[in-house]
């Protein structure tokens, strides 16, 4: 059976329950889309917890950056993901056993064997999404 995200009001309401979102990939240049996206979510009040071994032990975005999911010390809602799509497998195993509630590839990411895993382990799959825009479109400030 082919895959399919969940519906815009179960995506708002992820949104809307999530605190800590853990961002694998996320870059410690400004100018990248990882660095962007991730410092509007933290502007609009969420956690966000760098994942990105090339950065590990630096901060990003005011926070410290961990080597891997495993090593984050603290609950993970959402594992935001900016990896290609063929290194997403191994991260849903890991978004697994960390116990997250949610595996969240961005947009332009795909991968039905992450979603599987993901799936399998109990998370929410949501791929080829923009977790800003999703959180712009239904949660609009007022």
């Amino acid at each position: 059976m082919a895959f399919t995200n969940p519906s815009r009001e179960e995506i708002k309401e992820i949104l809307a329950n999530c605190g800590n979102i853990a961002v694998v990939g996320l870059s410690d240049k400004p100018e990248r889309t990882s660095h962007m996206v991730a410092k509007a979510m933290q502007e609009r009040g969420y956690r966000i917890i760098p994942v990105n071994p090339v950065a590990q032990g630096k901060e990003i975005l005011g926070e410290t950056c961990y080597a891997s999911l495993s090593e984050v010390p603290e609950k993970i809602d959402i594992v935001n993901v900016f990896r290609r799509s063929e290194h997403t497998p191994p991260i849903a195993e890991e978004a697994v056993r960390v116990g997250a509630r949610v595996l969240w590839l961005q947009q332009g990411i795909y991968n039905e064997e992450a979603a599987a895993i993901a799936q399998q382990g109990g998370l929410t799959v949501i791929m080829d999404r923009c977790i800003k825009v999703e959180d712009a479109v239904l949660k609009p400030r007022g």
